[in-house]
């Protein structure tokens, strides 16, 4: 296998330079993300349409050059599951790759399940097997076998053939529009979460009172604060059980604090003023300037209408080849009938995403009838992959 590998900030700059025509560019990442604060970038693997290449990070140093050129209107940028490598841009250089296209997420949209793993698109659309090998490989180990950057590699080999298979197939299907809108809001929502807290995500703390909220609140901010500054990952600082047992007993006297068994440890016991000063800062908050209650009391019908629309949308995606996985999650489903029902407790200012864009032309309006009682639904082949059927009620 021929390729390019690139270890210094000169050689970087010179490969950037000759792939900046390309019509395409596909990468992919290796990192490790347990000892850190962020994922630590290991290695990028590059397919364009005259070359590959592996980039040394760990070697390079700055790979701002990389980044930019990815972010040029030249050409499209191709990925699996892009995530992470949509964070290492956003984080580099504050801005997202031009034109991405993720294939897991076009083989959703196209049939496939999902999420799919890369290895079992291949072995689906393209008939080919790839090797598992190096799964578990400590991608910051140097120097990295001919074996280790071999497999590497393969993770960007395919992925201009499964680009131009899954593009057809989203053309056939008129979805290329729901898939350009689905990217731009999956991209939105990582650029959103990069730059907004993410304390709500805290386990453990949907039953918690307003207070209690704040409390979890200012907790996740020192903790944030505390693992950017030592590099670590934030549970590793302070567990999301810890913060919200905090917040439940709403003191800052050291000594309660000191008392909470996983609080001992002399990890910890160096923070307990730090962690008391946050809990107090919460504790001080006029209630104007509490978090808002996300949760609301469900009723027996909520949780019914909950249960049977959820089944009706997998049944509505399965019967239109798209992964309900995409279309939406079970907290979608909540949101939609909270807001149709205009449930106390609930945010309704906003309108729910399964009635939005192509999600509403997909499901919502089946959604919208069912629960407006101008649609049944019957088991019609209990034997078939979609057993229900959706008679309109004249």
């Amino acid at each position: 296998m021929s390729y390019e590998f690139i270890t210094s900030e000169k050689g970087l700059r010179q490969f950037c330079q000759r792939i900046a025509e390309s019509p395409y560019i596909a990468f992919d990442t290796e990192f490790v993300s347990e000892d850190t604060y962020r994922p630590e970038l290991c290695l990028v693997q590059v397919a364009t349409p005259d070359t590959s290449a592996i980039l040394d990070p760990l070697s390079i140093g700055e790979m701002q050059p990389f980044w930019e050129l990815l972010a040029s209107p030249e050409h499209e940028t191709i990925v699996h599951a892009g995530r992470e490598e949509l964070r290492f841009c956003l984080n580099a250089i504050g801005r997202r790759p031009h034109r991405l296209f993720d294939v897991q997420l076009a083989a959703g949209m196209a049939g496939c399940d999902f999420p799919m793993s890369y290895g079992n698109l291949i072995s689906r659309l393209l008939d080919r097997t790839l090797a598992k090998g190096e799964t578990r490989t400590d991608w910051r180990r140097r120097p990295l076998t001919q074996q280790q950057l071999d497999y590497a590699l393969t993770d960007v080999e395919y992925l201009k053939p499964l680009r131009d298979q899954l593009a057809a197939k989203l053309d056939s299907l008129g979805r290329r529009a729901w898939f350009d809108e689905e990217m731009d809001i999956w991209q939105s929502g990582i650029e959103t979460s990069e730059r907004t807290e993410q304390w709500r995500r805290v386990s453990g703390g949907s039953g918690l009172n307003a207070r209690s909220l704040a409390v979890v609140r200012e907790l996740w901010r020192w903790r944030d604060s505390e693992a950017k500054r030592r590099n670590l990952p934030p549970r590793r600082v302070l567990r999301d059980d810890l913060i919200v047992e905090l917040a439940r007993r709403q003191s800052a006297d050291p000594r309660r604090i000191r008392a909470i068994r996983g609080l001992e440890h002399r990890g910890l016991q160096n923070h307990l003023k730090a962690i008391g000063v946050a809990i107090q800062t919460a504790l001080d908050l006029p209630d104007e300037e509490l978090p808002r209650r996300t949760v609301h009391r469900q009723s027996p019908q909520f949780n019914v209408l909950t249960q049977f629309l959820a089944a009706a949308m997998a049944n509505v995606c399965r019967e239109a080849e798209i992964a309900p996985t995409i279309v939406g999650t079970v907290d979608d489903i909540r949101q939609f009938v909270a807001y149709r029902l205009k449930v106390v407790g609930a945010d309704l200012r906003d309108e729910p995403v399964l009635l939005r864009g192509w999600r509403g032309e997909t499901v919502g309006r089946v959604l919208e009838d069912l629960i407006g009682g101008r649609m049944s639904v019957r088991v019609d082949e209990a034997e078939r992959d979609n057993p229900l059927r959706f008679e309109r009620i004249e």
